[in-house]
């Protein structure tokens, strides 16, 4: 999906439609619930679904020191979105004047005088304009009053708390939780980097890794995972390490990742990587030998876990 960076440069087909505004981070059942309303209401009215949201977060530019890492990028969150019907997406390059908008400068500007909604849908909880002055009463009255449609899509509960992104990155970066995270999210979670070149002990032990650097999204907590190498429009098994080396004494956090049965070359090409399980711990072992008797129980349980996952099994 191309992704909209200007309203200037919106076309004629992505106005007059169904509009949701908001980040949509790691785009999870919460928000597919949304969109599938969205979508509905795009049909109501005859026009496209389009997702108004903002690159960066607005927090990154309010209070940088507070603003978590995110769990998606943006071509990311287009394409997830793209998946659940979304016609367009607009990423607005976040900057001062934007956030000093009021709520009704904001809603004509934006929902009025450049996407032309003729329909809206917010969960409960949205928040717009200068200091977050406007919430989900002031749109139903800045909606009615312009004769736009407003619908609230309910939130999605799991175990008795709402499904969010805070929930979901918490899940993931304090206790590695990547298998009950890919339960509230519309698809495994996913990052990205650049392979650089390793210290070579994966490759002496008979199992190459790639080391994956750049990285700008959430990383999970230490640990070995099962996962998918995003390779040539290929998903391959994969099993991950992340965190340091203790065994070799090397405490420098790295992202390594085994492509099981892969053996071409990956230096300098990006790498995109799906977790979906979290095997163990990161711990220090006796000897090479008895880590090379791990590793190759990590594979093989990697192996089995990801070929699971890609015949719609588990």
């Amino acid at each position: 999906m191309e992704v909209i960076r200007h309203l200037d440069d919106l076309p004629s087909e992505a106005r007059g439609g169904a509009v949701a505004i908001g980040n949509f981070d790691g785009v999870h059942r919460g928000h597919a619930q949304l969109i599938g309303r969205l979508v509905a209401k795009a049909k109501e009215v005859g026009g496209p679904a389009v997702v108004f949201t903002f690159d960066p977060h607005p927090v990154r530019i309010l209070r940088p020191h507070q603003c978590p890492p995110p769990l998606t990028w943006t071509q990311r969150k287009a394409e997830l979105l793209s998946r659940l019907g979304v016609d367009w997406v607009v990423a607005y390059p976040t900057d001062e004047a934007l956030l000093r908008l009021s709520a009704r400068e904001f809603f004509q500007r934006v929902v009025i005088d450049s996407l032309q909604a003729r329909a809206m849908v917010e969960g409960p909880n949205f928040f717009f304009g200068h200091d977050r002055e406007g919430d989900i009463h002031e749109l139903r009255r800045l909606t009615a009053e312009a004769g736009i449609g407003l619908e609230i899509a309910e939130p999605v509960a799991e175990d008795g708390q709402i499904v969010s992104s805070s929930r979901i990155r918490q899940l993931i970066q304090e206790e590695g939780g990547v298998g009950r995270a890919r339960q509230m999210l519309t698809a495994p979670y996913r990052l990205r980097g650049i392979v650089t070149h390793g210290a070579g002990r994966g490759a002496k032990l008979g199992f190459p890794t790639a080391n994956i650097e750049g990285i700008d999204t959430l990383l999970p907590a230490h640990g070995v995972y099962c996962g998918l190498a995003v390779i040539g429009g290929q998903r391959l098994p994969s099993a991950i390490n992340l965190g340091p080396n203790p065994t070799f004494h090397d405490m420098s956090a790295k992202v390594e990742v085994h492509v099981i049965g892969y053996d071409e070359p990956l230096y300098g090409k990006p790498l995109e990587i799906d977790f979906l399980e979290r095997l163990r711990d990161v711990r220090s072992f006796g000897s090479p030998e008895e880590l090379i008797a791990q590793v190759r129980r990590d594979v093989l349980e990697a192996d089995d876990t990801a070929r699971c996952y890609l015949q719609g099994e588990c």
